[in-house]
């Protein structure tokens, strides 16, 4: 059974890791991204295994904390497919001609004139 320290502790770990999350990807911080990452899915492991009673609203606010860092990741990959296509390189998803085939968009841009 899960005492009130211990679901504190795990809310805890939880925010912390939410926190390192953000600022890993305010940061640009991919290792500091994979470790937060890590960390929190272990806290909702350990809150999964048993809710925490009376702590809804800490949730609640947890639960925000984390679709604001997915919006913010999500904002984060298109800058990244943005520099990608401005780069020269195709997205990673196939282009359908006419005939239903799969094809890679081959468009290309110079960056430099030599």
């Amino acid at each position: 059974m899960t005492t009130p320290a211990t679901s504190d502790a795990a809310l805890d770990r939880l925010a912390c890791a939410l926190a390192e999350e953000r600022r890993a990807l305010l940061d640009h911080d991919i290792e500091l991204l994979v470790r937060s990452t890590q960390e929190k899915l272990a806290a909702l492991r350990e809150l999964e295994a048993e809710l925490p009673d009376g702590r809804a609203e800490r949730l609640a606010e947890l639960a925000e904390s984390n679709r604001s860092n997915g919006a913010l990741l999500a904002r984060r990959r298109r800058e990244v497919n943005w520099a990608l296509r401005h780069l020269g390189r195709a997205e990673s998803s196939p282009e359908y001609d006419a005939q239903g085939q799969a094809q890679q968009l081959q468009s290309r841009r110079d960056l430099a004139v030599v």
